[in-house]
């Protein structure tokens, strides 16, 4: 892939990315920059990918693994281990605190799943290749971690 069709292709899926960047993050700030890093990164080691097809899983898999490697600096520096809230709070209806902290609570393999899912609208394929796990793994993760927000958010058993 040239880097002209690399500089297209990245600015087509950058919204996407910052807003999985912004609901890992939960920082306008630590998102754009954990984008740009992301992006600087696969431009270095753009020879690596094998299928031109797969460009966004894998520019999404990148951008993953800095949110997480900036998530673990955050709970080196913080002696609670706890992870800063949001600096400021937008439209979205991620937003919304009980739906934000549910999110935030789950495990990291199910919010890892419904992050790309739900708030980014990546297919389970997308996801699965994103994750770098089985589509079967990523609908099980699903069906999980929406059981969990149910019961956490108290919708379970209220058509009672």
């Amino acid at each position: 892939m040239e880097r002209e069709e690399f500089a297209k292709r990245t600015e087509a899926v950058k919204g996407r990315l910052y807003r999985t960047a912004y609901l890992y993050l939960g920082s306008e700030a630590d998102a754009l920059e954990a984008v740009d890093e992301a992006i600087f990164k696969a431009l270095q080691s753009l020879k690596q990918l094998r299928e031109e097809a797969y460009f966004e899983s894998w520019l999404t898999r990148i951008l993953i693994n800095t949110c997480h490697r900036e998530l673990r600096r955050r709970k080196w520096f913080s002696p609670s281990g706890e992870e800063a809230l949001p600096e400021s709070a937008g439209q979205d209806a991620y937003d919304h605190l009980p739906l934000r902290e549910a999110v935030r609570r789950l495990p990291e393999e199910l919010r890892a799943v419904v992050i790309l899912r739900y708030f980014t609208g990546l297919t389970l394929e997308e996801t699965a290749r994103s994750l770098g796990v089985p589509r079967g793994t990523v609908a099980t993760r699903q069906r999980r971690a929406l059981q969990l927000l149910r019961l956490e958010l108290g919708e379970e058993g209220d058509d009672a």
